[in-house]
């Protein structure tokens, strides 16, 4: 049996690496995602409330994406068998993410450009189509991680309409709501009057869904699919996760409805790091795909046959030890200048809105 001291350190703290640049992106993409999937509820057809809403993401959704470029480009250059796996073999899966997120960086750079109400409303059905098709992707996804993707020796053999079982849809649906509950926190915390108001409506009834939904998919995958491989017993780890993803998110959602936005968001947060924390224990070794406890850990696609060479891991740790807190200390004073909340009244009427 292969154990956990057999792989190489880098490797391990590269995986780490990735993972934190994951649970990074589902952090902040995860609200950013919320608020754009809530246009239509929160915004109506009312083009200022839509405004208020975009602007609340507007300074920050292409830098809450970087996460994502950043975790993609970690893999590519870290586990390039890893990479070369899944964005081959998942091709359409990914297509229809990156067609989601192609058509919101379009609208939000765009839709202030013509003043026409068919336009803008074409932008606002871009953006809530490119906020819903990523998560859904990313949900499914992460489900079939959980399962095990089919694997070859070292390919993936797995067809597109086989990513679609029962637990993947759950995992799909689950992820919808529990961004939908994480963007409308996110806009009681930025926002003051009736939008304010009708998300916190919001959360204080449809968020107990997402406690459901999230509750239901922890229980299922512990219980079928344990966190248990050639490269370790997380079993434990893995229930203490998902715990705590449950209840920090049953309380985000009682301290949001008690007007304690702030603690309500930051709950929020914690519950999407333990849900996935959870998950990439899971994949921690296998990196998602199942392996079979007949055949060698060298002839399967795992944290050990996928890494790159000790040199390129060696330079890769530098630069990351040299960049990544410039670009977190950037972020983070992006969020500090924006962090005023906005309303209807800070939008005139003769000022087109800008994202």
């Amino acid at each position: 049996m292969m154990l956990l001291e057999t792989v190489p350190t880098l490797a391990i703290v590269w995986y780490m690496l990735i993972v934190v640049l994951w649970l990074g992106f589902f952090f902040l993409e995860g609200f950013d995602f919320g608020v754009g999937m809530l246009l239509p509820i929160l915004g109506g057809n009312n083009d200022k409330k839509r405004r208020v809403l975009i602007n609340t993401i507007g300074p920050v959704w292409d830098g809450n994406e970087v996460w994502l470029l950043t975790a993609g480009g970690a893999m590519f250059a870290a586990f390039p068998g890893w990479y070369a796996s899944l964005f081959s073999a998942l091709y359409l899966p990914l297509l229809l993410m990156l067609v989601g997120l192609i058509l919101r960086g379009v609208a939000f750079e765009y839709r202030a450009k013509r003043p026409e109400a068919k336009w803008r409303a074409m932008m606002d059905w871009f953006i809530i189509i490119g906020s819903f098709l990523p998560t859904l992707v990313l949900g499914v996804g992460f489900a079939n991680f959980v399962i095990g993707l089919p694997n070859d020796g070292l390919l993936f053999n797995g067809t597109f309409f086989g990513l679609f079982g029962p637990f993947a849809l759950l995992g799909g649906v689950m992820l919808l709501a529990l961004f939908l509950t994480h963007g409308a926190t996110f806009i009681t915390l930025k926002t003051h009057g009736l939008i304010h108001d009708n998300a916190r409506k919001l959360v204080r009834t449809f968020g107990w869904v997402s406690v459901a939904l999230v509750t239901g998919f922890v229980v299922l995958q512990n219980i079928f699919w344990p966190a248990t491989s050639n490269f370790g017993d997380f079993t434990i780890a893995a229930w203490v996760a998902g715990i705590l993803a449950i209840v920090a998110l049953a309380a985000s959602v009682t301290m949001t409805g008690r007007d304690r936005e702030g603690w309500g968001f930051i709950l929020g947060g914690v519950a999407i790091l333990a849900l996935f924390s959870g998950i990439f224990l899971r994949m921690y070794g296998n990196l998602g795909f199942a392996q079979d406890a007949g055949v060698a850990v060298t002839e399967h696609l795992n944290i050990i046959t996928a890494a790159s060479s000790p040199t390129t891991l060696t330079i890769m740790t530098w630069a990351a030890i040299i960049f990544v807190p410039i670009v977190i200390a950037y972020q983070s004073w992006s969020y500090w200048v924006f962090r005023r909340r906005i309303g209807t009244k800070n939008i005139p009427d003769d000022v087109e809105a800008v994202a």
